[in-house]
């Protein structure tokens, strides 16, 4: 498995936990699992956890990939009977100098999320063009022939536009954790946003939209749960000022999963103005706790949230429509009981044990057929 994160990472989010699940049960399938991932400061350059074994090279950009190569042909390891090449804007190009079996694992395509990037200009500029232009001929150059492994329809769609053929293309849905405790909502409506506090996760617009609410509704409180780094922390303190909604306004930071399910499970309305996703797991773990999900209308949410049952999906962009969609749903005893019943009846398809039992029969059907 080679994947930018892997375990320890700051940044470790959706894809690494579902890569982790997936590798771990291979492991106890009876499989010697590899995972290659970016070097951790603090972290051993090599480990085992749950029976995988850890390398750790080279920064998470770039980095990463060039590193790849020189340890695949350089440093002692078995030979591998499948390489999993793993996406996150920039593979590891492993058509190019792996002649093992290959299979690409990708959460979403990144398109417009070249643009969102933390450079200083004129860099940001010149990063995102060239990202977004070679995207796509990436994928048309090096990897029509590869099998993908990916997480939803929406994915799929986007592959086969990029000249992967649809028979190339394998979904496999995340699973979900739960906790069994179970929690009584805030007796004062309360909405929650939940992952990586970053831009292109849509946590300015979850405070436009949340200034919006408190005009009307002035003892609504939102609660922003994730890591966030200290100069952006910084800019979104000075926005929750500008807008005037500090004192309805707390960021818990990062919290275990029993706090964050706990949180998930008290809130009334959980917010997802993500500008992109691969699945949206974070959207299955509010479903989980029966709390429904207001997000736009984007790849990923589009595919975990069905509209109008388990939660409720906006136009790409429109702050308002966030808004006044999370005041309708809190507002509908009704309707809200309707939606959160039928959440939490759509969380229990998914688990971790389902979805790696479908990865497992998939790298093992690889392992016997001649398209790699």
């Amino acid at each position: 498995m080679l994947s930018w994160r892997g375990p320890g990472h700051p940044n470790y989010g959706g894809a690494e936990i579902s890569t982790y699940h997936h590798i771990r049960a291979w492991v106890k399938a009876g499989h010697q699992v590899y995972w290659f991932t970016s070097s951790v400061l603090h972290s051993p350059s090599e480990e085992t956890i749950d029976g995988v074994h850890i390398i750790r090279r080279g920064f998470q950009i770039l980095q990463v990939q060039f590193a790849a190569v020189i340890w695949y042909f350089f440093s002692p390891h078995p030979k591998f009977d499948l390489v999993v090449d793993q996406f996150h804007g920039i593979p590891f190009f492993t058509p190019l100098f792996v002649r093992s079996k290959k299979l690409a694992f990708i959460h979403e395509v990144a398109k417009e999320v070249w643009w969102i990037n933390h450079l200083r200009f004129p860099a940001n500029y010149i990063f995102g063009t060239a990202g977004f232009i070679s995207e796509p001929l990436i994928f048309r150059l090096f990897y029509r022939h590869i099998p993908f492994f990916t997480v939803s329809q929406s994915t799929k769609q986007d592959l086969i536009k990029w000249s992967i053929p649809a028979s190339n293309i394998y979904i496999i849905p995340n699973g979900t954790t739960t906790l069994p405790a179970k929690f009584a909502k805030e007796k004062t409506p309360t909405v929650i946003f939940l992952g990586a506090v970053a831009h292109d996760k849509g946590i300015e617009d979850t405070l436009f939209a949340f200034s919006y609410i408190i005009k009307l509704h002035p003892q609504w409180r939102l609660w922003i749960v994730g890591k966030s780094e200290p100069t952006y922390q910084a800019k979104l303190d000075e926005l929750g000022l500008h807008l005037g909604i500090n004192s309805r306004l707390k960021f818990w930071g990062f919290v275990n999963q029993r706090k964050k399910f706990e949180l998930l499970a008290k809130a009334h309305v959980m917010l997802n103005p993500s500008i992109r996703e691969g699945w949206g797991l974070v959207n299955i773990e509010a479903n989980s706790v029966g709390t429904p999900v207001v997000a736009y209308d984007v790849p990923g949410c589009r595919d975990s949230i069905q509209n109008g049952t388990t939660g409720l999906l906006c136009p790409k962009g429109d702050i308002s429509c966030l808004a006044k969609t999370c005041v309708r749903l809190v507002s509908d005893n009704k309707l809200y009981e309707k939606t959160s019943a039928q959440a939490k009846k759509w969380s229990l398809q998914f688990s971790w044990a389902k979805s790696a039992s479908l990865s497992l029969k998939l790298i093992e059907t690889l392992r016997t057929t001649s398209l790699h």
